[in-house]
């Protein structure tokens, strides 16, 4: 069967293509709105099936893997920025402080629904507004939950994470394995 992946994420693409997982990309569009008190961990995993089975309506003859990421801090679900300025606030909110990355992936194909949410923890450094105003300026905050990229030029910025480095890109590989190879309807929350 046919592996899809629902999303138009390059950074989800390649830690697919690194990981020797084969699959074809069509890109679903669903309202990311967050639902009223919807928590984190519900609101990625509602997403991630959503996406999956937007797609699976087109191509019913497939699996199709769904995945949304978000940044949560003080409650708050930090999605992509909507311009320099909001980048600009959602990384004065960070600087200096703890927050968690959630992960929802679903894989989603006739009759059965797997998925899963994944946290990780991750440490940014105290960004001066010189360091933050340089790092908007950039552009990698743009189409960035959180407004910053681990893997790019925010790396500098943080000394360390707890939990999956997989997911804060994007995807947390591992567990999408994991749903790949459940024989059984498969819910994990980590």
């Amino acid at each position: 069967m046919t592996l899809i992946l629902a999303s138009r994420s390059p950074r989800r693409a390649e830690l697919l293509v690194a990981a020797g997982i084969a699959f074809e990309v069509l890109a679903a569009d669903v309202d990311e709105t967050p639902h009223p008190g919807e928590a984190p961990e519900a609101y990625v995993e509602r997403l991630a099936i959503e996406k999956a089975r937007a797609v699976l309506a087109l191509r019913p003859d497939a699996s199709v893997l769904g995945a949304d990421t978000t940044v949560v801090i003080d409650g708050l679900i930090l999605g992509k920025p909507a311009d320099a300025a909001e980048a600009t606030a959602m990384l004065r909110r960070l600087r200096g402080r703890v927050h968690e990355v959630f992960t929802g992936v679903a894989l989603v194909r006739a009759g059965r629904v797997d998925s899963a949410v994944e946290r990780t923890r991750v440490w940014f450094d105290p960004m001066t507004d010189e360091d933050i105003s340089w790092y908007v300026a950039s552009g990698e905050p743009v189409d960035r939950a959180g407004a910053y990229a681990i893997q790019g030029l925010a790396s500098r910025f943080i000394p360390r994470i707890e939990g999956s480095y997989a997911n804060v890109v994007g995807l947390p590989v591992a567990v999408v394995s994991s749903i790949l190879r459940a024989e059984k309807p498969l819910r994990l929350s980590r």
